[in-house]
């Protein structure tokens, strides 16, 4: 703007202007008309360095002005007065984007003169201001015409397209057992407005986006769409929503059943019909099936006190089942699909039937799927409280989460979680620096 606008605005040359009107002057006895002095007005208005200021939304473009005015041969009485006057001109910018994300400035105009250029001359103060004003009313039409060139060299289109395409990604939300990625597909982005806080000019944009979640290796990068034109909203652009798979390995749930048989077997189990029966645990298999049930493979040994002991494995199906928003776990349609290497198949069977045994596993499986998801949300939680992804920063804090029902899937104990908080996304200021 510096180089747009001259250091010298303009300059004055006006003869025979009427510098002090004639008027009625008592002399003794008689009153006097006194003639119209007439002179002429010279001087020149000079410019200082044009500065940027601003806070909130408002741009503030202010100039330095000072006018050096004389009038000449007032009247033939007096050969010249000089008056110098100082004025800030200030212009105050707010910005738009139209549809194509290009800038727009709307711009009011305000200057006040420190001393109004002026001069004494017969006890009257004749003021310039009037002239100084009409000039200066072409400065600032120059000045608003510049302000198109300059705010498209702020290239703000380029910025947004780079951090559209940036945004079509995934983020890890989960490293390990298992990962757990979500992938980010944008089809909207909004616009609410900017903020300037000293040097800086914040746009705040709000992004629309599909996102879904992927167990195992990264997923690839969606192919990054055009930029969408631009699209006005007035809610704070702050919301996250997610959804995260929660699932429960059936290899690292076998272990874990395992543990909680021997615990139990430490004492005997009421069966009905026999009474106390003694059970030795040893390995355990579990397989999702058919119907969205699981199988449990027990191998184990019972025997009444003083009996010979039965063995065998015994294969027991049931489905997991619980209410939404509640990580406890039950089963329902508990069955006894089979028995194999047995001896003795109907302690076994019979044994297998005891709610101590059924109670049992479904205890092991609640507890460590509930540890599991707390785990799991407290690393979701960790990942993305603050995540570089490429030049884009990420933010987030999860605020709420709410839970569907559990299935049991081929891979594992599958438990839906959908999440919700409040995000940001910030453009690293070092990106398109060159």
């Amino acid at each position: 703007m510096n180089k747009a606008v001259p250091k010298r605005l303009w300059s004055i040359d006006k003869p025979d202007q009427l510098c002090v009107a004639s008027k009625q002057v008592k002399v003794l006895f008689a009153r006097v008309k006194t003639p119209d002095l007439k002179c002429r007005i010279v001087g020149e208005v000079i410019r200082g360095e044009i500065a940027i200021s601003g806070a909130g939304k408002d741009i503030v473009v202010s100039i330095p002005v000072h006018a050096t005015v004389s009038a000449k041969d007032v009247g033939g009485v007096l050969r010249q007065e000089t008056a110098q006057a100082d004025a800030h001109v200030r212009a105050r910018l707010r910005l738009d984007l139209a549809d194509d994300w290009t800038p727009r400035a709307t711009a009011v105009i305000a200057y006040d003169w420190v001393d109004a250029p002026h001069i004494q001359f017969l006890g009257q103060r004749i003021e310039f201001t009037g002239k100084a004003d009409d000039k200066l009313k072409g400065v600032i039409s120059k000045l608003q015409r510049s302000l198109p060139g300059e705010l498209r060299k702020l290239r703000f289109r380029d910025r947004v397209e780079y951090a559209w395409r940036g945004a079509f990604t995934s983020v890890q939300l989960n490293e390990s057992n298992p990962p757990v990625w979500m992938q980010i597909k944008p089809h909207e982005l909004d616009y609410g407005g900017y903020e300037i806080n000293g040097d800086r000019l914040t746009l705040k944009l709000g992004m629309r986006a599909s996102t879904e979640t992927f167990v195992g290796p990264r997923p690839a990068d969606p192919p990054a769409t055009p930029l969408p034109p631009l699209r006005h909203v007035a809610e704070k652009a702050s919301r996250v929503l997610f959804t995260i798979p929660v699932i429960a390995d059936y290899r690292e749930l076998e272990p874990v059943l395992a543990r909680a048989l021997a615990k139990r077997s430490q004492r005997p189990f009421q069966v009905p019909g026999i009474g106390p029966v003694n059970a030795t645990f040893g390995k355990v298999q579990a397989y999702g099936t058919t119907g969205g049930r699981i199988a449990v493979g027990v191998t184990f040994s019972a025997a009444r006190p003083g009996s010979t002991p039965s063995h065998g494995t015994i294969w027991l199906t049931a489905r997991p089942v619980n209410e939404v928003n509640s990580r406890q776990i039950g089963f329902a349609d508990l069955e006894v699909s089979g028995v194999t290497n047995s001896t003795g198949t109907g302690l076994l069977i019979k044994l297998a039937n005891t709610p101590g045994l059924s109670s049992t596993i479904a205890g092991a499986l609640t507890q460590n799927f509930s540890n599991d998801y707390d785990k799991l949300l407290s690393k979701v939680g960790q990942a993305v409280s603050e995540k570089r992804v490429g030049d884009l920063v990420v933010r987030a804090r999860i605020t709420d989460v709410r839970t569907g029902r559990i299935v049991a899937a081929g891979q594992g104990v599958y438990l839906p979680v959908w999440g919700k908080g409040t995000a940001s996304i910030e453009l690293a200021p070092t990106s398109l620096s060159n």
